[in-house]
């Protein structure tokens, strides 16, 4: 019996010292029907043990193109066919484990945040989550939009900033989760993820500085990561919405000034539109793709980009939507206009939509 506790011991050991990887993105309307199968196809190569889809699954307030081009159909048809459309045609493809995250198009009328609960519960009460959050507190049932689970020391927070804010039960979660991973010495690590980006970033135009209240609700999350930070843990924060690649995006003057810069992606490239960046320096787009993270056993992750050109499409995905739309979903599929410039410094809440 204390051999077979001794391997079993060995055995948890090996594991956590061993590198490993997990994938990234979101934001797949549009043409993410035609960009996501390829996207599943390049996880499924690597050693990735699950995909983190970072919201805005469908347009929802318009016709995604990619659907348009199979079946046109009037807006009510579409409207009831499109989160089954993702299930089918972006979710089914996958063989690696995925998580999912709310983003603000989940929400846009007549989609509701209760729809999305139903709809993708099978996502949301995957083993491990219901498990983890029994664990926090053995009272708690509910089915919610923000979870987290914890692999391999690392501590993956998923959080719903659909309406561009937390609200004050989450928010508390999230610091009380923050808490106990800086008390908790099997912890290394902390990523958390959403849709919109925390407030103050290099896209503070299109982040949680859209509201007051997310400006205020993200500042207050951000300085808690900065704790966990101080504390000694690794901290690193993953978002979408805007659609292109932008690294470093929490280096700053208004982070430098006001306790740190934690390092931040936001990778919306898994099929949207995309946008023109602020600054063609800070990333890239025109690009579609996801960020390979490699977690390394010390709980430091690097990430990598990983580009879906347009030979990555599969035949099978060419055939149903025909290589025209295939072509325009990488030549065409873009917003050329730039940016507005915009002073998220002063804590004025932006007017992007």
């Amino acid at each position: 019996m204390r051999t077979l506790g001794f391997l079993l011991l060995f055995c948890a050991i090996s594991a956590s010292a061993q590198t490993w990887q997990f994938a990234v993105s979101g934001d797949s309307r549009n043409c993410g029907d035609v960009v996501m199968p390829a996207i599943a196809a390049s996880v499924a190569a690597t050693n990735a043990q699950f995909y983190w889809h970072l919201g805005d699954f469908r347009r929802i307030y318009d016709f995604d193109e990619d659907m348009q081009a199979v079946k046109p159909s009037n807006i009510l048809d579409y409207e009831n066919a499109a989160w089954p459309d993702f299930i089918a045609q972006q979710m089914t493809p996958f063989t690696t484990q995925v998580f999912l995250a709310i983003g603000n198009h989940e929400v846009i009328q007549p989609k509701t945040q209760p729809q999305w609960l139903a709809q993708f519960a099978d996502w949301l009460m995957q083993p491990e989550i219901v498990a983890q959050r029994l664990k926090d507190d053995p009272t708690d049932h509910l089915l919610k939009a923000y979870y987290h689970w914890i692999r391999h020391g690392v501590d993956f927070i998923s959080v719903d900033n659909s309406s561009y804010a937390f609200d004050g039960p989450q928010l508390k979660w999230i610091e009380q989760r923050i808490d106990a991973d800086i008390k908790d010495p099997s912890i290394k690590t902390i990523v958390l993820g959403g849709h919109a980006a925390l407030p103050h970033s290099l896209s503070c135009d299109h982040s949680m500085n859209q509201t007051a209240a997310g400006e205020q609700s993200g500042v207050q999350a951000y300085k808690k990561l900065l704790a966990a930070s101080k504390a000694g843990k690794k901290v690193y924060l993953l978002a979408s919405h805007s659609h292109f690649l932008q690294t470093n995006i929490f280096d700053t003057d208004y982070w430098r000034n006001n306790g740190g810069v934690l390092p931040g992606w936001v990778v919306g490239t898994a099929g949207a539109v995309r946008y023109r960046l602020p600054d063609p320096s800070q990333g890239r787009t025109d690009v579609y793709g996801y960020l390979l993270a490699t977690v390394s056993p010390d709980g430091s992750i690097q990430f990598d980009f990983k580009e879906i050109v347009r030979d990555a499409i599969p035949a099978a995905t060419v055939t149903r939507y025909g290589a025209k739309l295939v072509d325009w979903c990488f030549v065409e599929n873009r917003d050329l206009h730039p940016p507005k410039p915009v002073n998220c410094e002063k804590n004025v809440p932006c007017a992007m939509p």
